[in-house]
Protein backbone atom coordinates (compact mmCIF):
# COMPACT_ATOMS: atom_id res chain seq x y z
CA UNK A 1 0.00 0.00 0.00
CA UNK A 2 1.19 3.27 -0.98
CA UNK A 3 2.47 5.87 1.92
CA UNK A 4 -0.27 8.26 2.64
CA UNK A 5 -0.69 11.91 4.23
CA UNK A 6 -1.69 11.85 8.19
CA UNK A 7 -4.25 13.30 10.04
CA UNK A 8 -4.39 15.54 13.26
CA UNK A 9 -6.36 17.91 15.81
CA UNK A 10 -4.69 20.89 16.44
CA UNK A 11 -5.48 22.70 19.30
CA UNK A 12 -5.59 26.86 19.29
CA UNK A 13 -5.34 27.52 22.69
CA UNK A 14 -4.93 31.67 22.29
CA UNK A 15 -7.82 31.49 23.91
CA UNK A 16 -7.23 29.35 27.16
CA UNK A 17 -8.66 26.10 27.33
CA UNK A 18 -11.26 24.01 30.26
CA UNK A 19 -13.08 21.00 29.85
CA UNK A 20 -16.81 22.45 28.90
CA UNK A 21 -14.80 24.54 25.99
CA UNK A 22 -12.90 21.26 24.76
CA UNK A 23 -16.37 19.27 24.45
CA UNK A 24 -17.68 22.06 22.52
CA UNK A 25 -14.70 22.77 20.27
CA UNK A 26 -14.47 18.82 19.19
CA UNK A 27 -18.35 18.36 18.71
CA UNK A 28 -18.26 21.66 16.68
CA UNK A 29 -15.83 20.22 14.42
CA UNK A 30 -17.56 17.06 13.60
CA UNK A 31 -17.57 14.51 16.53
CA UNK A 32 -21.26 12.49 16.70
CA UNK A 33 -23.48 15.02 19.09
CA UNK A 34 -25.61 11.48 19.42
CA UNK A 35 -23.33 8.98 20.32
CA UNK A 36 -22.06 11.27 22.74
CA UNK A 37 -25.61 11.63 24.72
CA UNK A 38 -25.81 7.86 24.27
CA UNK A 39 -22.57 7.30 26.03
CA UNK A 40 -22.65 10.13 28.93
CA UNK A 41 -25.98 8.17 29.89
CA UNK A 42 -24.60 5.24 30.66
CA UNK A 43 -22.71 6.87 33.28
CA UNK A 44 -23.33 5.56 37.12
CA UNK A 45 -24.00 9.16 38.31
CA UNK A 46 -27.21 11.06 39.67
CA UNK A 47 -28.58 14.43 38.85
CA UNK A 48 -27.06 15.95 35.97
CA UNK A 49 -27.95 16.96 31.92
CA UNK A 50 -26.47 18.27 29.36
CA UNK A 51 -27.37 21.43 27.19
CA UNK A 52 -25.62 22.08 23.74
CA UNK A 53 -26.47 25.32 22.53
CA UNK A 54 -24.59 27.87 19.85
CA UNK A 55 -23.72 31.02 21.23
CA UNK A 56 -22.44 34.08 19.64
CA UNK A 57 -18.61 35.20 21.17
CA UNK A 58 -17.28 38.18 19.31
CA UNK A 59 -19.68 37.67 16.25
CA UNK A 60 -18.71 34.12 15.78
CA UNK A 61 -21.10 31.57 15.87
CA UNK A 62 -19.62 29.26 18.50
CA UNK A 63 -20.85 26.07 20.00
CA UNK A 64 -21.30 25.48 24.08
CA UNK A 65 -21.38 22.68 26.44
CA UNK A 66 -22.71 22.78 29.34
CA UNK A 67 -23.45 20.66 32.29
CA UNK A 68 -26.26 21.03 34.32
CA UNK A 69 -26.49 19.78 38.18
CA UNK A 70 -29.67 19.37 40.45
CA UNK A 71 -29.57 21.43 43.02
CA UNK A 72 -28.25 19.36 45.53
CA UNK A 73 -25.25 18.51 43.06
CA UNK A 74 -24.72 22.43 42.17
CA UNK A 75 -21.53 24.06 42.06
CA UNK A 76 -22.23 26.66 39.45
CA UNK A 77 -18.88 25.94 38.10
CA UNK A 78 -17.64 23.52 34.92
CA UNK A 79 -14.59 22.35 35.65
CA UNK A 80 -12.64 20.29 38.31
CA UNK A 81 -12.79 21.19 42.01
CA UNK A 82 -11.14 19.70 44.84
CA UNK A 83 -13.52 20.83 47.76
CA UNK A 84 -14.82 19.40 50.95
CA UNK A 85 -17.25 22.56 51.49
CA UNK A 86 -19.75 24.70 49.99
CA UNK A 87 -20.04 27.62 47.84
CA UNK A 88 -22.39 31.17 48.72
CA UNK A 89 -23.28 33.65 46.74
CA UNK A 90 -20.68 36.76 46.34
CA UNK A 91 -21.54 39.98 44.43
CA UNK A 92 -17.51 40.28 43.42
CA UNK A 93 -17.76 36.70 41.55
CA UNK A 94 -20.85 37.27 39.83
CA UNK A 95 -22.97 33.81 40.78
CA UNK A 96 -20.84 32.35 43.81
CA UNK A 97 -17.68 33.31 45.08
CA UNK A 98 -14.18 31.33 45.85
CA UNK A 99 -14.72 30.48 49.34
CA UNK A 100 -14.61 26.86 50.76
CA UNK A 101 -16.78 26.85 54.07
CA UNK A 102 -14.91 23.82 56.08
CA UNK A 103 -16.34 21.38 57.70
CA UNK A 104 -14.68 21.07 60.65
CA UNK A 105 -13.29 17.91 59.99
CA UNK A 106 -9.32 17.38 59.31
CA UNK A 107 -9.52 16.50 55.60
CA UNK A 108 -7.69 18.42 53.43
CA UNK A 109 -9.16 21.25 51.17
CA UNK A 110 -7.75 20.81 47.41
CA UNK A 111 -7.94 23.99 44.64
CA UNK A 112 -10.86 25.17 43.47
CA UNK A 113 -10.52 27.67 40.37
CA UNK A 114 -11.30 30.92 39.29
CA UNK A 115 -15.59 30.51 38.92
CA UNK A 116 -17.17 30.70 35.58
CA UNK A 117 -20.31 32.37 35.17
CA UNK A 118 -23.09 31.86 32.38
CA UNK A 119 -22.78 35.52 30.47
CA UNK A 120 -22.98 34.37 27.17
CA UNK A 121 -23.35 36.70 24.31
CA UNK A 122 -26.84 36.94 23.29
CA UNK A 123 -26.17 38.10 19.99
CA UNK A 124 -28.66 35.18 18.95
CA UNK A 125 -30.97 33.14 19.79
CA UNK A 126 -29.84 30.10 21.98
CA UNK A 127 -31.31 26.96 20.95
CA UNK A 128 -30.57 24.56 24.25
CA UNK A 129 -31.15 20.70 23.44
CA UNK A 130 -31.60 19.45 26.81
CA UNK A 131 -31.07 15.84 28.13
CA UNK A 132 -32.89 15.16 31.48
CA UNK A 133 -31.83 12.74 34.15
CA UNK A 134 -34.61 11.68 36.35
CA UNK A 135 -34.51 13.69 39.01
CA UNK A 136 -32.87 11.10 42.23
CA UNK A 137 -32.01 12.42 45.86
CA UNK A 138 -28.80 11.76 47.31
CA UNK A 139 -26.55 12.77 49.69
CA UNK A 140 -23.93 15.71 48.80
CA UNK A 141 -21.28 15.08 50.87
CA UNK A 142 -20.12 11.86 49.41
CA UNK A 143 -16.22 12.04 48.99
CA UNK A 144 -14.62 10.33 45.93
CA UNK A 145 -11.14 9.29 45.00
CA UNK A 146 -8.97 8.06 41.97
CA UNK A 147 -9.93 4.96 42.70
CA UNK A 148 -13.74 5.25 42.61
CA UNK A 149 -14.04 7.67 39.63
CA UNK A 150 -12.23 5.05 37.97
CA UNK A 151 -15.07 2.72 39.21
CA UNK A 152 -17.51 5.13 37.85
CA UNK A 153 -15.43 5.22 34.49
CA UNK A 154 -15.15 1.71 34.44
CA UNK A 155 -18.79 0.65 35.14
CA UNK A 156 -20.13 2.36 32.41
CA UNK A 157 -20.73 2.07 29.04
CA UNK A 158 -18.72 4.48 27.44
CA UNK A 159 -16.48 2.96 24.26
CA UNK A 160 -13.24 1.18 25.29
CA UNK A 161 -10.94 3.63 23.79
CA UNK A 162 -12.99 6.75 25.87
CA UNK A 163 -12.29 4.94 29.09
CA UNK A 164 -9.10 4.59 28.08
CA UNK A 165 -8.29 8.48 27.37
CA UNK A 166 -10.65 9.24 30.25
CA UNK A 167 -8.83 7.87 32.67
CA UNK A 168 -5.27 9.00 31.59
CA UNK A 169 -6.82 12.69 32.20
CA UNK A 170 -8.08 11.73 35.66
CA UNK A 171 -4.54 9.87 36.48
CA UNK A 172 -3.16 13.34 35.43
CA UNK A 173 -5.28 15.29 37.48
CA UNK A 174 -4.50 13.19 40.69
CA UNK A 175 -1.02 13.60 40.21
CA UNK A 176 -0.89 17.33 40.01
CA UNK A 177 -3.23 17.87 42.68
CA UNK A 178 -1.06 15.27 44.92
CA UNK A 179 1.86 17.16 44.31
CA UNK A 180 0.60 20.76 44.77
CA UNK A 181 -1.09 19.50 48.81
CA UNK A 182 1.92 17.03 49.52
CA UNK A 183 -0.47 14.13 49.14
CA UNK A 184 -0.86 11.48 47.18
CA UNK A 185 -3.27 9.80 44.58
CA UNK A 186 -4.88 7.73 46.96
CA UNK A 187 -5.41 10.09 49.35
CA UNK A 188 -6.57 12.97 47.23
CA UNK A 189 -10.49 13.37 46.99
CA UNK A 190 -13.06 14.77 44.60
CA UNK A 191 -15.98 16.10 46.70
CA UNK A 192 -19.22 14.98 45.12
CA UNK A 193 -20.36 18.80 44.23
CA UNK A 194 -17.95 19.60 42.21
CA UNK A 195 -16.88 15.78 40.91
CA UNK A 196 -20.46 15.17 39.03
CA UNK A 197 -19.40 17.68 36.32
CA UNK A 198 -15.80 17.63 36.22
CA UNK A 199 -16.40 13.90 35.38
CA UNK A 200 -19.43 14.44 32.66
CA UNK A 201 -16.65 17.36 31.28
CA UNK A 202 -13.69 14.67 31.24
CA UNK A 203 -16.13 11.81 29.87
CA UNK A 204 -17.25 13.95 27.03
CA UNK A 205 -13.90 15.36 25.40
CA UNK A 206 -12.85 11.49 25.99
CA UNK A 207 -15.84 10.19 23.72
CA UNK A 208 -15.30 12.90 21.76
CA UNK A 209 -12.05 12.54 20.74
CA UNK A 210 -12.58 8.54 20.76
CA UNK A 211 -15.47 9.21 18.27
CA UNK A 212 -13.32 11.36 16.11
CA UNK A 213 -10.65 8.14 15.25
CA UNK A 214 -7.71 10.57 15.60
CA UNK A 215 -4.59 10.15 17.39
CA UNK A 216 -2.53 12.63 16.72
CA UNK A 217 -3.09 15.72 18.69
CA UNK A 218 -0.78 18.69 18.29
CA UNK A 219 -1.25 21.25 21.18
CA UNK A 220 1.72 24.17 20.48
CA UNK A 221 1.47 26.09 23.85
CA UNK A 222 -0.92 26.97 26.19
CA UNK A 223 -2.05 30.39 26.84
CA UNK A 224 -2.42 31.62 30.21
CA UNK A 225 -3.17 34.66 31.85
CA UNK A 226 -1.62 36.39 35.38
CA UNK A 227 -2.43 37.53 38.41
CA UNK A 228 -4.38 35.91 41.45
CA UNK A 229 -7.17 33.49 41.70
CA UNK A 230 -9.68 33.16 44.92
CA UNK A 231 -10.11 29.87 46.38
CA UNK A 232 -10.52 27.32 48.80
CA UNK A 233 -7.09 28.27 50.41
CA UNK A 234 -7.50 31.60 49.91
CA UNK A 235 -5.85 33.95 46.95
CA UNK A 236 -3.34 31.76 44.82
CA UNK A 237 -1.12 32.84 41.91
CA UNK A 238 -1.86 32.32 38.35
CA UNK A 239 -1.35 29.49 37.21
CA UNK A 240 -3.03 27.75 40.03
CA UNK A 241 -0.61 25.34 41.08
CA UNK A 242 -2.32 22.33 39.71
CA UNK A 243 -1.46 23.64 36.72
CA UNK A 244 2.05 24.44 37.25
CA UNK A 245 2.57 21.30 37.85
CA UNK A 246 0.76 19.27 34.88
CA UNK A 247 3.08 21.68 33.27
CA UNK A 248 5.70 20.82 34.64
CA UNK A 249 5.59 17.52 34.60
CA UNK A 250 4.59 16.80 31.21
CA UNK A 251 6.47 19.69 28.96
CA UNK A 252 3.69 21.77 28.48
CA UNK A 253 4.65 25.01 26.76
CA UNK A 254 2.85 28.47 28.65
CA UNK A 255 2.59 31.32 26.94
CA UNK A 256 2.13 34.24 29.54
CA UNK A 257 -0.19 37.00 28.46
CA UNK A 258 -1.20 40.55 30.18
CA UNK A 259 -4.82 39.41 30.87
CA UNK A 260 -5.81 39.66 34.52
CA UNK A 261 -7.18 35.76 34.82
CA UNK A 262 -7.39 32.07 35.04
CA UNK A 263 -7.24 30.78 31.44
CA UNK A 264 -5.66 27.14 31.72
CA UNK A 265 -8.02 25.21 33.73
CA UNK A 266 -6.50 22.18 36.00
CA UNK A 267 -8.69 20.19 33.49
CA UNK A 268 -7.75 21.73 30.73
CA UNK A 269 -3.87 21.60 31.61
CA UNK A 270 -4.83 17.65 32.22
CA UNK A 271 -6.31 17.25 28.95
CA UNK A 272 -3.87 18.50 26.65
CA UNK A 273 -0.98 16.69 28.56
CA UNK A 274 -3.12 13.78 28.71
CA UNK A 275 -4.08 13.67 24.82
CA UNK A 276 -1.17 15.45 22.89
CA UNK A 277 1.44 13.79 21.12
CA UNK A 278 3.01 16.77 19.35
CA UNK A 279 4.01 20.36 19.80
CA UNK A 280 4.86 21.50 16.05
CA UNK A 281 2.29 21.95 13.37
CA UNK A 282 3.46 20.53 10.04
CA UNK A 283 5.52 22.90 7.48
CA UNK A 284 2.37 22.47 4.96
CA UNK A 285 -1.33 21.42 5.54
CA UNK A 286 -4.67 21.51 4.72
CA UNK A 287 -7.71 22.36 6.88
CA UNK A 288 -10.52 19.36 6.93
CA UNK A 289 -12.94 20.42 9.35
CA UNK A 290 -12.74 23.04 12.28
CA UNK A 291 -14.89 23.82 15.60
CA UNK A 292 -15.46 26.51 17.91
CA UNK A 293 -16.26 25.72 21.69
CA UNK A 294 -17.29 29.08 23.54
CA UNK A 295 -15.92 29.76 27.47
CA UNK A 296 -18.14 30.55 29.76
CA UNK A 297 -16.43 34.25 30.83
CA UNK A 298 -14.82 36.80 28.66
CA UNK A 299 -11.73 38.39 30.44
CA UNK A 300 -10.93 41.36 27.80
CA UNK A 301 -10.63 39.00 24.88
CA UNK A 302 -12.60 36.21 23.10
CA UNK A 303 -12.99 33.26 25.24
CA UNK A 304 -12.55 30.87 22.59
CA UNK A 305 -10.79 27.49 22.24
CA UNK A 306 -10.49 26.21 18.61
CA UNK A 307 -9.84 23.18 17.09
CA UNK A 308 -8.73 22.08 13.65
CA UNK A 309 -8.82 18.52 11.06
CA UNK A 310 -5.65 19.20 9.35
CA UNK A 311 -3.87 16.54 7.06
CA UNK A 312 0.07 17.11 6.36
CA UNK A 313 0.38 18.24 2.69
CA UNK A 314 4.56 17.85 3.07
CA UNK A 315 6.19 14.79 1.88
CA UNK A 316 5.40 11.88 3.92
CA UNK A 317 8.49 10.98 5.78
CA UNK A 318 9.26 7.58 7.00
CA UNK A 319 9.02 7.31 11.00
CA UNK A 320 10.66 5.57 13.05
CA UNK A 321 8.93 3.31 15.62
CA UNK A 322 8.45 4.76 18.87
CA UNK A 323 10.50 3.94 21.86
CA UNK A 324 8.52 4.07 25.25
CA UNK A 325 8.99 1.78 28.54
CA UNK A 326 6.42 -0.88 29.87
CA UNK A 327 6.35 -3.22 32.23
CA UNK A 328 5.82 -6.66 32.88
CA UNK A 329 4.43 -8.49 36.28
CA UNK A 330 4.76 -12.32 36.96
CA UNK A 331 4.00 -14.64 39.44
CA UNK A 332 4.29 -18.62 39.90
CA UNK A 333 0.70 -19.86 41.20
CA UNK A 334 0.22 -23.71 41.69
CA UNK A 335 -2.86 -24.17 44.36
CA UNK A 336 -5.67 -21.84 42.05
CA UNK A 337 -8.00 -23.07 39.65
CA UNK A 338 -8.46 -22.82 35.97
CA UNK A 339 -11.67 -21.50 36.45
CA UNK A 340 -10.06 -19.02 39.27
CA UNK A 341 -7.48 -18.09 36.73
CA UNK A 342 -10.30 -17.40 33.79
CA UNK A 343 -11.30 -15.22 35.98
CA UNK A 344 -8.34 -13.10 37.13
CA UNK A 345 -7.58 -12.61 33.04
CA UNK A 346 -10.89 -10.53 32.76
CA UNK A 347 -10.48 -8.56 36.13
CA UNK A 348 -7.00 -7.47 34.44
CA UNK A 349 -8.11 -6.76 30.97
CA UNK A 350 -10.86 -4.81 32.63
CA UNK A 351 -8.21 -2.95 34.71
CA UNK A 352 -5.97 -2.23 32.05
CA UNK A 353 -4.06 -4.91 30.81
CA UNK A 354 -2.30 -4.61 27.70
CA UNK A 355 -2.05 -8.33 27.64
CA UNK A 356 -2.05 -11.06 29.95
CA UNK A 357 -0.99 -14.96 29.60
CA UNK A 358 -0.23 -18.19 30.90
CA UNK A 359 2.42 -20.80 30.65
CA UNK A 360 2.42 -23.71 32.06
CA UNK A 361 5.81 -24.47 34.96
CA UNK A 362 6.81 -27.33 37.12
CA UNK A 363 7.80 -25.75 40.80
CA UNK A 364 9.55 -27.00 43.87
CA UNK A 365 8.70 -30.54 45.06
CA UNK A 366 7.36 -31.09 41.30
CA UNK A 367 4.21 -28.78 41.45
CA UNK A 368 2.32 -28.58 37.81
CA UNK A 369 1.64 -24.60 37.86
CA UNK A 370 1.31 -21.51 35.87
CA UNK A 371 3.07 -18.03 35.86
CA UNK A 372 0.72 -15.58 34.73
CA UNK A 373 2.44 -12.79 32.81
CA UNK A 374 0.99 -9.61 32.92
CA UNK A 375 2.32 -6.76 30.73
CA UNK A 376 0.62 -2.58 31.27
CA UNK A 377 1.55 0.68 31.65
CA UNK A 378 3.12 1.85 35.12
CA UNK A 379 0.67 3.92 35.86
CA UNK A 380 -1.86 0.37 36.32
CA UNK A 381 0.83 -1.15 38.48
CA UNK A 382 -1.60 -0.79 41.40
CA UNK A 383 -4.22 -2.08 39.92
CA UNK A 384 -2.76 -5.10 38.54
CA UNK A 385 -1.40 -6.22 41.76
CA UNK A 386 -4.37 -5.65 44.07
CA UNK A 387 -6.51 -7.83 41.66
CA UNK A 388 -3.59 -10.54 41.71
CA UNK A 389 -3.39 -10.65 45.48
CA UNK A 390 -7.06 -10.19 45.93
CA UNK A 391 -7.80 -12.82 43.68
CA UNK A 392 -5.50 -15.67 43.97
CA UNK A 393 -2.88 -17.15 46.21
CA UNK A 394 -0.28 -15.22 45.36
CA UNK A 395 1.82 -14.09 47.73
CA UNK A 396 4.47 -12.21 45.98
CA UNK A 397 4.79 -10.54 42.22
CA UNK A 398 7.86 -10.01 40.43
CA UNK A 399 8.09 -6.45 38.24
CA UNK A 400 10.60 -5.88 35.43
CA UNK A 401 10.83 -2.43 33.17
CA UNK A 402 11.40 -3.07 29.95
CA UNK A 403 12.05 -0.62 26.76
CA UNK A 404 9.93 -1.51 23.65
CA UNK A 405 9.63 -0.17 20.54
CA UNK A 406 6.14 -0.35 18.68
CA UNK A 407 4.45 1.67 15.50
CA UNK A 408 1.94 4.20 15.55
CA UNK A 409 -1.53 3.34 14.91
CA UNK A 410 -4.84 4.63 14.72
CA UNK A 411 -7.87 2.84 14.70
CA UNK A 412 -10.50 3.67 12.42
CA UNK A 413 -14.07 2.94 10.79
CA UNK A 414 -14.93 1.58 7.26
CA UNK A 415 -17.72 1.32 5.28
CA UNK A 416 -17.70 -1.90 3.19
CA UNK A 417 -19.65 -3.94 1.40
CA UNK A 418 -20.77 -6.35 4.62
CA UNK A 419 -21.75 -2.99 6.96
CA UNK A 420 -18.67 -0.86 9.01
CA UNK A 421 -16.06 -2.49 9.97
CA UNK A 422 -13.28 -1.09 12.28
CA UNK A 423 -9.78 -1.70 10.99
CA UNK A 424 -6.04 -1.24 12.93
CA UNK A 425 -4.35 1.25 10.94
CA UNK A 426 -0.35 1.08 11.79
CA UNK A 427 2.62 3.33 10.11
CA UNK A 428 5.34 1.19 9.09
CA UNK A 429 7.99 3.81 8.52
CA UNK A 430 5.75 5.37 6.68
CA UNK A 431 3.77 2.72 4.97
CA UNK A 432 0.43 2.66 6.38
CA UNK A 433 -0.54 -1.09 6.72
CA UNK A 434 -4.26 -1.94 7.68
CA UNK A 435 -5.21 -4.91 10.43
CA UNK A 436 -9.12 -5.82 10.66
CA UNK A 437 -9.98 -5.63 13.75
CA UNK A 438 -10.99 -8.96 15.30
CA UNK A 439 -13.74 -8.13 17.16
CA UNK A 440 -15.67 -6.34 14.48
CA UNK A 441 -14.89 -8.60 11.94
CA UNK A 442 -16.38 -11.76 14.07
CA UNK A 443 -19.27 -9.80 14.30
CA UNK A 444 -19.92 -9.49 10.98
CA UNK A 445 -19.44 -12.90 10.45
CA UNK A 446 -21.69 -14.19 13.17
CA UNK A 447 -24.22 -11.41 11.70
CA UNK A 448 -23.71 -12.76 7.98
CA UNK A 449 -23.19 -16.26 8.44
CA UNK A 450 -19.99 -16.32 6.88
CA UNK A 451 -16.36 -17.75 7.38
CA UNK A 452 -14.40 -15.87 9.67
CA UNK A 453 -11.32 -15.79 7.16
CA UNK A 454 -14.00 -14.16 4.51
CA UNK A 455 -15.16 -11.50 6.48
CA UNK A 456 -11.35 -10.84 7.05
CA UNK A 457 -9.87 -10.63 4.63
CA UNK A 458 -13.23 -8.71 2.64
CA UNK A 459 -12.38 -5.82 4.65
CA UNK A 460 -9.07 -6.00 4.13
CA UNK A 461 -9.27 -5.92 0.60
CA UNK A 462 -12.09 -3.05 0.48
CA UNK A 463 -10.31 -0.78 3.46
CA UNK A 464 -7.07 -0.59 1.56
CA UNK A 465 -8.95 0.82 -1.11
CA UNK A 466 -10.76 3.26 0.77
CA UNK A 467 -7.73 4.49 2.55
CA UNK A 468 -5.72 4.47 -0.32
CA UNK A 469 -4.59 8.17 -1.66
CA UNK A 470 -6.90 9.66 -3.51
CA UNK A 471 -9.79 7.11 -2.37
CA UNK A 472 -10.81 8.59 0.83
Amino acid sequence: MDKRSRKAIYFECYGGISGDMTVAALLDMGADEEELRRQLETLPLDGFSVEISRVKKSGLDCCDFHVVLEEQYHNHDHDIVYLYGHRQGDGEFGHMSGHAHEHGHGHMHDHAHAPHDHEHDHENEHTHDHVHEPHRHAHSHVHRGLKDVAGIIGQSGIAEGAKKIALDIFHVLAEAEAKAHGATIETVHFHEVGAVDSIVDIAAAAICLDNLGIKDIIIPELYEGRGTVRCAHGILPVPVPAVMHIAAEHGLALRMTNVEAELVTPTGAAIAAAVRTADKLPAKYRILAAGMGAGKRDYGRTSILRTMMIEDMGKTEEREPLKDHIYKLESNIDDCTGEVLGYVMERLFAGGARDVSYMPVFMKKNRPAYQINIICMEKDIPVMEEILFKETTTIGIRRMKAERTVLERELKKVETSLGEAQVKICDVYGEARIYPEYESAAAIASAKKLPYREVWERILEEAEKILSPGCE
